[in-house]
């Protein structure tokens, strides 16, 4: 099909009902499509509160933190080898 064959009105060409393209609307009043692009304009005011000083709460030290969390892990290892170590004695 040319252009020649496609019905004209006032000059400009007639198209099929389907052909046409929408546009989105406005940059600004879309949604973001992830949390992440949401957070980059969005309220400053939920994660970076957790990360300054001013936040309430218990300050901890991270190595604080690493220490006690590795004697939570040797404790179950612990309690792990003693069972099966009473369970053997226990026959």
């Amino acid at each position: 099909m040319s252009d020649s064959d496609v019905p004209k009105t006032n000059g400009t060409p007639v198209k099929p009902p389907g052909t046409q393209i929408r546009r989105r609307a406005g940059g600004a009043a879309a949604r973001p499509n992830s949390s992440r692009a949401a957070g980059a304009g969005g309220s400053s005011n939920t994660m970076l509160k957790l990360y300054t000083d001013d936040s309430p709460g218990l300050r901890v030290d991270p190595f604080i933190v690493l220490v006690l969390s590795l004697a939570f892990i040797g404790s179950i290892f612990f309690l792990h080898i003693s069972a099966k170590i009473i369970r053997l004695f226990s026959k």
